[in-house]
């Protein structure tokens, strides 16, 4: 991974996400390639001794297959099924294989959750000093996995970002009110109900913030290229 030698950004704060591909051999990469359309999620896990306790989620066309999948793997040594519907389920598991959070552990930073498995590949989300940034990336680059650096923002602008005050809040009422699902769960004019403003003033304002977020986005991953 390469990344930007600017050294005197010293308090530069980054928030970065990052998709891993799984090593063979780990019990969460081979459910979730039997299960490639299935999202495995780990909402906390804590390592007690040689074993790590675990709450998970599931989301899957059967997710009570999936929970038996883990259940039976030899590196499960217990499972409660908390919750399932047609949809999702909710375990409490224990497991032997600590692999993964060896690896994100051996850092000074700490992965957030939820860790998303899919299809054998894990992303996480960290947010970091650019020193921790830097060493992380190189442990990434040492490990000799595949990696994707997903997105990157760095948080040393006074201003707090690319938007403005006024396309942060418009951005932030249509995303919570699902303006940005597929489908959408709400209108423009919903939105600018919300905000007590014109339809108009909304669109303009919503369509230029995404406009900034993108360029951003964009240019990070042209900075941060992988390999």
């Amino acid at each position: 991974m390469r990344r930007r030698s600017d050294r005197g950004r010293s308090g530069t704060v980054i928030r970065a996400r990052f998709r891993l591909w799984l090593p063979d051999g780990l019990w969460v990469a081979e459910v979730s390639r039997s299960f490639p359309d299935a999202s495995l999620r780990l909402l906390t896990g804590v390592p007690v001794d040689d074993r790590t306790l675990e709450l998970g989620e599931t989301r899957a066309d059967d997710p009570r297959a999936v929970a038996e999948a883990i259940r039976a793997h030899p590196d499960v040594h217990s499972l409660e099924l908390l919750h399932c519907d047609e949809e999702r389920s909710l375990s409490k598991y224990e497991t032997s294989d600590q692999a993964l959070f060896e690896f994100l552990g051996g850092s000074s930073l700490i992965p957030e959750f939820p860790l998303v498995v899919e299809d054998g590949t894990v992303s996480f989300a960290i947010t970091a000093s650019r020193a921790d940034f830097e060493a992380f990336g190189d442990r990434l680059d040492a490990s000799g996995l595949r990696y994707e650096l997903q997105s990157v923002v760095h948080r040393d602008d006074p201003s707090g970002g690319p938007l403005t005050d006024r396309q942060r809040e418009c951005l932030t009422v249509a995303w919570r009110m699902g303006y940005f699902a597929v489908p959408r769960d709400c209108s423009l004019a919903e939105v600018a109900d919300a905000l007590d403003v014109d339809t108009s003033t909304v669109s303009e304002t919503v369509r230029r913030g995404t406009e900034r977020v993108l360029e951003q986005f964009f240019s990070e991953r042209r900075r941060f290229s992988n390999r």
